[in-house]
């Protein structure tokens, strides 16, 4: 894990809202499964891509993190943006493939993309462990490196 190189950037977030983000996720693709409701798919598509592509400071996942990170008076852990805003941008491929499967019936596909995607977000939640680090690190930074 020591090997892993990240995107950088000078700008900072608080890990407690990130990991908070990946736990409103995870349960988000759960209800929208157990509602069978292509609408929360496509309200977790809109906000990541606000975290993703947007300079809105807060998205409605994001802002909810940070009033409960605020109200549980979690301490503050500042890491470095630009992982978080690559994981997002992964976060947005990923739900824009599930509600795709979803739309046109694909259910165990759907249900296949979206276990992937929990995965990644429990191991953001629990363990702090960020899978995009990972991807940037073996499958896109090869192809800048040539």
């Amino acid at each position: 894990m020591k090997n892993l190189v990240c995107p950088i950037s000078d700008q900072r977030v608080n890990e407690q809202v990130t990991r908070l983000n990946a736990m409103f996720t995870i349960g988000i693709v759960v209800l929208a499964f157990a509602l069978n409701s292509v609408l929360l798919f496509i309200f977790l598509m809109a906000d990541f891509f606000i975290r993703a592509f947007t300079e809105i400071k807060f998205s409605p996942i994001n802002f909810a993190s940070h009033y409960m990170s605020h109200t549980l008076n979690l301490p503050i852990r500042m890491i470095d943006k630009a992982p978080k805003v690559f994981a997002a941008r992964l976060g947005f491929l990923m739900t824009t493939v599930i509600a795709g499967l979803f739309i046109f019936s694909f259910k165990i596909a759907s249900v296949v993309v979206a276990g992937i995607l929990i995965f990644f977000a429990s191991l953001e939640f629990l363990l702090a462990v960020c899978v995009g680090c990972m991807i940037y690190t073996y499958l896109v930074l090869p192809f800048y490196k040539k």
